[in-house]
């Protein structure tokens, strides 16, 4: 399976922080928020990525990241010069799916909780249909909506309804086997004008090929599309990290967990970071799994 993240758009909503620079590259607490979708898909062993962004901010994304080689992963770049819907990552990078399955992410969105290797690992190795993550909201006029029969099964998927008939949204996380890039390919324009990717989900549903998994109570997923959800989801990963002593969504440190790169490059990808917090923490995991 290969893995996208969806990381254009023009960040209106966080002007004037998002002028000069891509939302996905600004920071939640203590990393880049790119780290935090690209270490979801590496928790779903998923090694070949393709970053999609506009021309504009696709070359910092590329200074940042680099080709992936020092944590054992691909990462290819692809430009969106237009934001035309969600769907359009399946159009932008036809060629790098290339008739398989992969993933969808959106590079402004967090996920957080135990169990999320599980989950998502179980959703990349399903080789039919499409898997998404439904998230009980308070205002799912916000996003795509699932509605459920009395057994939990999905009837019905809404892209930003006015009077929602849940509180159910889709999260920004999508898996999908091959016939994605056909039915995204296929796709006319909402009333919106974009290509939604709530389309693509109603497709396999209408096929009985979309599975919803449910992130209950021990899950957080966190939008930081403005301000005020930027400050919070710093503000919850900075609690958490303090608490118990670890950082979430640690490219690095996932790699290393993953089999992806050994002890000792994790022990040089710490000592480049020089005497900072992050590159410390770095040598310290690299540290204690020794003597574990």
């Amino acid at each position: 399976m290969k893995g996208i993240i969806l990381a254009g758009g023009s960040g209106t909503r966080l002007y004037p922080m998002t002028l000069t620079t891509s939302k996905q590259l600004l920071p939640v607490y203590d990393k880049p928020m790119i780290y935090y979708p690209l270490t979801t898909l590496m928790l779903a062993g998923i090694r070949e990525i393709l970053v999609i962004s506009t021309p504009h901010d696709l070359p910092q994304f590329e200074r940042l990241l680099g080709d992936g080689a020092r944590l054992g992963i691909s990462i290819q770049y692809a430009e969106q010069p237009r934001p035309e819907g969600l769907a359009q990552a399946f159009v932008i990078g036809a060629d790098f799916v290339a008739g398989g399955s992969s993933a969808l992410i959106l590079g402004d969105n967090v996920f957080y909780g135990h169990g999320l290797q599980e989950l998502v690992s179980r959703a990349a190795e399903r080789d039919t249909g499409a898997s998404v993550f439904a998230y009980r909201v308070a205002d799912p006029e916000r996003y795509g909506v699932i509605d459920f029969d009395s057994e939990r099964r999905a009837i019905s998927i809404e892209e930003k309804p006015a009077k929602p008939t849940s509180n159910w949204a889709v999260t920004g996380l999508y898996f999908y086997d091959h016939q994605v890039v056909d039915i995204a390919a296929n796709l006319r324009p909402s009333a919106r004008g974009e290509f939604e990717i709530t389309d693509v989900n109603r497709a396999y549903l209408e096929r009985g090929q979309l599975r919803v998994e449910i992130m209950g109570r021990g899950y957080a997923w966190l939008d930081t599309g403005t301000p005020e959800s930027l400050l919070e989801a710093g503000e919850f990963v900075g609690t958490l990290e303090k608490r118990q002593g670890f950082r979430i969504a640690c490219p690095e440190e996932v790699a290393f967990r993953q089999g992806f790169i050994s002890k000792r490059e994790l022990e040089g990808l710490g000592a480049a970071l020089g005497k900072s917090a992050y590159g410390q923490y770095l040598l310290r995991v690299a540290e204690i799994d020794d003597v574990g």
